[in-house]
C-alpha cells in the first residue's frame, strides 16, 4: 500500500522538521526546488522543450516555483516567469527566492519576469512556450478560487500545451479531492508525501501522472505518520489471491452462489456467476427463475443453475427463498442484485435474506442496493456485507445528493462503513474501498473502456469469488478491485479501450494474475 496524507499530517511533518530538527524552511524549499527542476528538466529534454513558463503565487508554493526557475535557468532553459504578487505580499521564503530571481533576471536575458499587472503581455509571450508550470497554490489551499486566480486558471486551461503542477494543481482541495475550477495537468510533482486528494475525484481527473519530489527530510520520519488512506499496489492484489494446495478439490476451493438475473436481465446473472468461477472459485451456482432458465444455459456451461419457482413471473420473490436457502447456507460467499429487477416482491426478498442472515459473506449490488435505498439499510445487521454501488446508487442509498457527496467522497464513504459495519466498494474512476475500521483504499488502475454494460456485474462476481476463497475480507476485496481494473488496462493495450467487453475482462483474468506475479518476481 502507498500511504496517502492530508494537509494537517503534512503540516505536522514540516513543523517537526523545522522546529525539532532545526532545518530552516528555506532549506526545505531549496531541496524541493532542486528535485523539481530535475524532474522538469528530464521532462523537457525528453520532449525537446526549451522555453518554460512558470506562474508563481505569493506563498511557499510560489517560492518553490521561483527557486526551481533559478535552477532551470542554470541548466540553460529560457524562462517566462509571472509573479502573482509583489514582494511585500509574499511569505518570507517566497520573497527571498523571488528577489534572487529578480536580480538574476537583470544579468540573464533568458529570464523574463512579469508582474500580475502585465498579464496581457504575459499571455502573448506564453504562446511561444512549450510548457506551463503551476506554482500558484500549494496543498494548504482550500475552497473556491478567488480572483484573479480563478480567471488565470480558466485561461491557462485553454492553452493546448503540456502543464506541470508543483505539489498540487491549483484549484484542487487536496484533502477532499475536489475543485470546481482546477488546472488540468499532464504531470504533478508532489512534495515530500503523496496527497490523498491527487488520487480520486477532481485530482484523479486533473493531476495527470504523479511524481514525488524529495525535500530533504529523513524518510524514517514518515514511518511515524499515521494515515487512513492508501493507494493499492500490485503486491497488495497478490495477497488476496490464495495459493492452490495440491490436494484441493472443487468444494474446498471456494463456493459461490449468485442470486442474480431475471427474465428482463438474464445476462447480468451469467456474468456474475462466470466471473466468480474464472477468478478461482471451485464451485459457482446461479439461482435463477424457473420460467426463463433457458435464457442463461447457453452462456454458462461451467456454472450450475439452481432454478427456483417464480410462478411464471420471471423474478425473485419471498416464497422462492425456500428453495434457495440451503444454497445460501452452503455457499462461502453470496452475490445478490445484478439484474435482479426492482419488483416490490423482489425488494421484500432482499430484505428477508438480510433479516435471516444465514449467509457467511454477502455482496450486494445494483438492484439489491436499490432495495435498501433512503436509509432502509439501517434496519439490518450488516457485518460481513459488501456494498458495490456506483455514485448515483450510493447517493440514493444514503439519501444525499450526488453533488454534495462529490465534494467530500471520503467523508461520506468512511461514515457509511463505520456506522454500518459493512464494506463499501464505491465504483467509479477510480473505485474506492471503505472498510469498517475507517480506512479507505484507492484503486488507480482502470480506464474509460470499463464504462460499458456488464463490467459492474463482472466485479460483483470477482469479489464474491475471492471472498469465497479468502477468510480476510479486506484482502479479498483489494485483490478483486485491482485485478478487475488491471485486466481492463491490459486489454486497452491489446485491443484499445473502445472495443473490449465484459466477457473479455473475464477471459483475461488468468493472464492478469500471471502478469502481476511475473512483474513482482
Amino acid at each position: 500500500m502507498i500511504p496517502l496524507f492530508n494537509t494537517q499530517e503534512i503540516r505536522d511533518l514540516d513543523s517537526y522538521a523545522i522546529t525539532k530538527l532545526g532545518i530552516p524552511g528555506i532549506v526545505l524549499m531549496e531541496n524541493a526546488a532542486i528535485n523539481i527542476s530535475k524532474i522538469i528538466s528530464d521532462y523537457c529534454n525528453e520532449k525537446s522543450f526549451s522555453k518554460v513558463a512558470i506562474i508563481c503565487g505569493k506563498g511557499n508554493n510560489g517560492g518553490d516555483g521561483f527557486a526551481a526557475a533559478r535552477h532551470l535557468a542554470e541548466n540553460g532553459f529560457s524562462l517566462l516567469v509571472m509573479s502573482l504578487g509583489n514582494e511585500n505580499e509574499m511569505t518570507p521564503d517566497c520573497k527571498t527566492n523571488f528577489l534572487i530571481l529578480k536580480n538574476l533576471s537583470k544579468i540573464n536575458n533568458q529570464i523574463e519576469l512579469f508582474q500580475l499587472t502585465d498579464q496581457k503581455q504575459f499571455y502573448k509571450e506564453l504562446e511561444k512556450c512549450n510548457l506551463i508550470v503551476d506554482a500558484i497554490l500549494g496543498s494548504g489551499a482550500s475552497g473556491q478560487l478567488k480572483e484573479p486566480i480563478s480567471t488565470i486558471i480558466k485561461k491557462l486551461n485553454k492553452f493546448e500545451i503540456p502543464k506541470i503542477a508543483i505539489d498540487i494543481p491549483t484549484g484542487l482541495d487536496c484533502d477532499k479531492g475536489w475543485g470546481e475550477n482546477v488546472l488540468t495537468c499532464d504531470l504533478t510533482i508532489t512534495l515530500a508525501l503523496y496527497k490523498k486528494g491527487l488520487f480520486f475525484n477532481s485530482g484523479y481527473l486533473n493531476a495527470g501522472t504523479i511524481e514525488l519530489a524529495d525535500i530533504g527530510i529523513d524518510k524514517s520520519l514518515f514511518e511515524n505518520l499515521e494515515t487512513t488512506a492508501f493507494e493499492i499496489e500490485p503486491e497488495d492484489a497478490l495477497e488476496g489471491i490464495p495459493q492452490k494446495a495440491k490436494n484441493l478439490h472443487k468444494y474446498s476451493s471456494g463456493k459461490t452462489l449468485s442470486i442474480c438475473g431475471s427474465g428482463k436481465y438474464p445476462g447480468a446473472g451469467a456474468l456474475v456467476a462466470k466471473a466468480a468461477l474464472k477468478i478461482g472459485a471451485g464451485a459457482s451456482i446461479l439461482a435463477f427463475p424457473k420460467a426463463c432458465r433457458s435464457s442463461v444455459y447457453k452462456d454458462i456451461a461451467e456454472v450450475v443453475v439452481e432454478q427456483y419457482n417464480d410462478n411464471g413471473k420471471e423474478y425473485l420473490s419471498v416464497p422462492a427463498l425456500d428453495s434457495i436457502n440451503k444454497k445460501i447456507v452452503w455457499a462461502d460467499a453470496v452475490a445478490i442484485g445484478s439484474g435482479l429487477g426492482r419488483e416490490p416482491e423482489t425488494v421484500k426478498a432482499v430484505h428477508k435474506i438480510l433479516e435471516e442472515k444465514i449467509y457467511k459473506k454477502l455482496v450486494i449490488d445494483a438492484d439489491a442496493v436499490f432495495a435498501l435505498n433512503s436509509g432502509l439499510y439501517k434496519k439490518f445487521i450488516l457485518k460481513d456485507v459488501v456494498f458495490t454501488p456506483h455514485l448515483k446508487e450510493f447517493s440514493d442509498l444514503i439519501g444525499i445528493e450526488i453533488g454534495k457527496i462529490q465534494k467530500d467522497i471520503l467523508k461520506y464513504g468512511t461514515e457509511f462503513s463505520r456506522e454500518t459495519g459493512a464494506y463499501l466498494v464505491l465504483k467509479g474512476a477510480p473505485t474506492i474501498l471503505f472498510t469498517p475500521d475507517g480506512n479507505c483504499f484507492i484503486n488507480s488502475a482502470g480506464n474509460a473502456g470499463m464504462a460499458k454494460f456488464g463490467t459492474g456485474d463482472v466485479l460483483t462476481g470477482v469479489l464474491a469469488g475471492l471472498l469465497a476463497q479468502n477468510e480476510d475480507i479486506e484482502k479479498a476485496l483489494v485483490a478483486g478491485i485491482y485485478i478487475h481494473s488491471l485486466s481492463a488496462d491490459i486489454l486497452k493495450v491489446k485491443f484499445s479501450e473502445n472495443t473490449f467487453t465484459s466477457i473479455d475482462l473475464i477471459d483475461n483474468f488468468g493472464f492478469t494474475i500471471n502478469f502481476i506475479r511475473k512483474s513482482l518476481a
